[in-house]
């Protein structure tokens, strides 16, 4: 559960940033303190995510497997904020997945297609591209400052009640509210 300085869309998009950098760094007993302070430092543009090509660089470390099994047999580039969720067809919205996996995907979000429970297992490499390309499409809609008391606004666009309901978090600031508004 996300401590309470997060209170918008782009503290949450920053609060999953930061459990991917606190990852990363491999904390154990100090993550959420860690975490706290890259959450701090992205909010105060402190911090900057990593680039682009960055991204790209660590993805061609494994250029051959699939992100989300790592198998290497029927390769595909995925996207990750799916066409039929408005997902642009652009390299920051691509990476390479197994057929496999690509259908099991189908065109499911990157949290609806994991679930709450696992929100924390998704491959780094996803998330992170996943959680910029969020920002950007929340910052075009004007989305990025609404707080849990506007989420009227993004539930209205929402398609995705049932997962907030089945995880106990209607009406309350989570991932789903990330891509909800991407709706099919």
């Amino acid at each position: 559960m996300p401590p309470n300085a997060v209170k918008t869309v782009k503290d949450t998009i920053y609060w999953q940033y930061a459990k991917l950098i606190s990852k990363s760094a491999g904390m154990g007993i100090n993550a959420r303190a860690f975490q706290m302070s890259c959450f701090q430092k992205l909010k105060k543009d402190e911090m900057k995510w990593s680039s682009t090509i960055r991204e790209w660089i660590r993805e061609h470390e494994k250029p051959n497997e699939c992100i989300y099994c790592g198998s290497g047999e029927n390769l595909t580039t995925e996207h990750i904020l799916p066409r039929v969720c408005r997902g642009p067809d652009i390299p920051d919205n691509a990476i390479k997945a197994c057929k496999n996996c690509n259908s099991k995907k189908g065109g499911k979000r990157l949290y609806e297609w994991f679930g709450y429970d696992k929100k924390d297992k998704i491959p780094r490499i996803a998330e992170g591209k996943y959680l910029k390309l969020l920002f950007t499409l929340h910052e075009k809609n004007g989305t990025l400052d609404i707080t849990e008391n506007e989420l009227k606004k993004l539930c209205a666009k929402c398609n995705m009640k049932e997962s907030c309901i089945k995880v106990g978090k209607e009406g309350e600031l989570n991932i789903f509210c990330l891509e909800g508004c991407f709706c099919r």
